[in-house]
């Protein structure tokens, strides 16, 4: 007989939580004390629900296999890019007979700079890192001497710096041609939606907005753009409103840092009648899977987020054999998908 599919409710059951607490665990939602999102997700990793499936709880892994770390502060849910990029960076260090633990860092580790207390470096064959964007506590991570791999990094890394290897989606030159191809449309004032300092690939981002400003001729008018804080807008339901309403100048397109930003700006512009893309076009990252459901559908940049998964077992792997050969920057490539919420055909 077929196994039967593990559900959110079992996961809650299993913990003795509601429904609606354990999805928002899995999806990231602020408002879960971190020790309850990792109860939830170590529980979805041992009954293994969906995402979670190929991954092993800290501490589970055979004695007879290697160890791969995965340090993460918020663990990509199925919308995110990180979770294909797992999924395929697990297939590939499975096969060469490693296994991957999850280890949560809480804003309080950061803070203190201390490692996870289940976490045993004597253990860890090599580190993965993604969603960490503090530099001091990546260099905390990179001093234990361990072969380490970060998944993009702080925006105030400088790459000798770093003493480990990193990998990117490509950023610059995807929005610099996504851009210059709205300027070709015709549009011809442009904002910036996101916090370019969050991460290194939002201020990639950032720098092919404005190099295709550059290229173009027109100046950057900061009256248009909205690059505070990033959690800001998903701690305040009404935040991008806000931000709205303060701006100078509205442009005739928003650049956004991502999609999950792109899509909150639609949101708020619709709610104020605006049209897109008649009255402003709004231009995404990632291609995630909302990007085609939002109506209209988002102009955004695809990530090849499996490969990206494959490249880094590589990276680490080839780390651990090699702890000494120089380190790697290395960017896999992306591609610009047009939608609806432009004027550019695809």
């Amino acid at each position: 007989m077929k196994k039967a599919k593990v559900t959110i409710q079992d996961i809650a059951d299993a913990l003795g939580i509601s429904r609606n607490t354990a999805s928002k665990a899995l999806n990231g939602a602020e408002s879960i004390p971190p020790e309850t999102r990792e109860k939830v997700i170590n529980k979805a990793v041992e009954l293994k629900y969906k995402q979670f499936s190929y991954m092993e709880a800290a501490g589970s892994a055979s004695e007879n296999q290697g160890n791969i770390a995965l340090l993460t502060s918020n663990l990509p849910n199925s919308s995110h890019f990180g979770s294909q990029l797992l999924s395929g960076l697990e297939k590939s260090i499975s096969t060469e007979g490693y296994t991957l633990s999850i280890y949560f860092v809480r804003e309080n580790d950061i803070n203190g700079m201390t490692l996870p207390g289940n976490f045993e470096p004597a253990s860890v064959d090599g580190i993965i890192c993604i969603e960490m964007f503090s530099k001091e506590y990546s260099q905390l991570i990179t001093g234990l001497g361990i072969p380490t791999i970060f998944i993009d990094c702080a925006a105030d890394i400088v790459y000798p710096e770093l003493k480990a290897d990193l990998l990117l989606m490509e950023n610059e030159h995807s929005v610099y041609s996504m851009t210059r191809k709205l300027m070709d449309q015709g549009l011809q004032s442009f904002g910036f939606v996101g916090d370019y300092n969050h991460c290194r690939s939002f201020n990639e981002r950032w720098t092919g907005f404005n190099r295709a400003l550059s290229a173009a001729g027109i100046p950057l008018n900061p009256e248009s753009c909205i690059v505070g804080r990033d959690r800001d807008y998903l701690l305040e339901a009404d935040w991008m409103d806000r931000q709205l309403d303060a701006l100078g100048e509205w442009p005739s397109a928003f650049i956004c840092a991502n999609d999950f930003i792109a899509i909150r700006v639609m949101k708020s512009l619709k709610n104020r009648g605006v049209m897109v893309p008649e009255q402003i076009a709004v231009c995404g990252f990632d291609d995630a899977s909302e990007s085609r459901i939002i109506e209209p559908h988002l102009t955004t940049v695809h990530i090849y987020s499996s490969h990206m998964g494959n490249v880094s077992a590589e990276m680490l792997l080839s780390r651990i054999k090699e702890p000494a050969k120089p380190y790697q920057v290395t960017h896999v490539a992306t591609d610009v998908v047009f939608r609806d919420s432009t004027p550019v055909p695809n």
